[in-house]
């Protein structure tokens, strides 16, 4: 999968966000590109933000940058690590879920 933005590594991480649980991309509902995080996006898409409305927490949105698994919505907010592989995800991404999701 194609992650764009400030990236450093093979498991997404990127110049903002890059601690040992930093391993998320984020796919943004304005342009269905996946990006790092939020800086990266806002730093390189060349347009504004959008987040995933309420009724879209089905849509595949989340990679983990571990196993390359997508995760939906609701699927990534349930949890604290993937599900697939088990990497654990920084729980201080959930501060800034509300730039991703509605």
């Amino acid at each position: 999968m194609r992650v764009l933005g400030a990236v450093v590594d093979d498991q997404t991480r990127c110049i903002h966000y890059h601690s040992v649980l930093d391993v998320i991309a984020l796919r943004f509902a304005c342009c269905g590109e996946y990006y790092p995080c939020h800086l990266c996006h806002a730093e390189s898409a060349g347009h504004a933000a959008e987040v995933w409305s309420a009724d879209r927490r089905d849509a595949l949105a989340v990679l983990c940058g571990v196993c390359g698994s997508e995760l939906s919505i609701s699927e990534y907010l349930g949890v604290d690590s993937c599900p697939r592989c088990g990497a654990g995800f920084n729980p201080g991404c959930r501060l800034h879920s509300h730039l991703y999701f509605a």
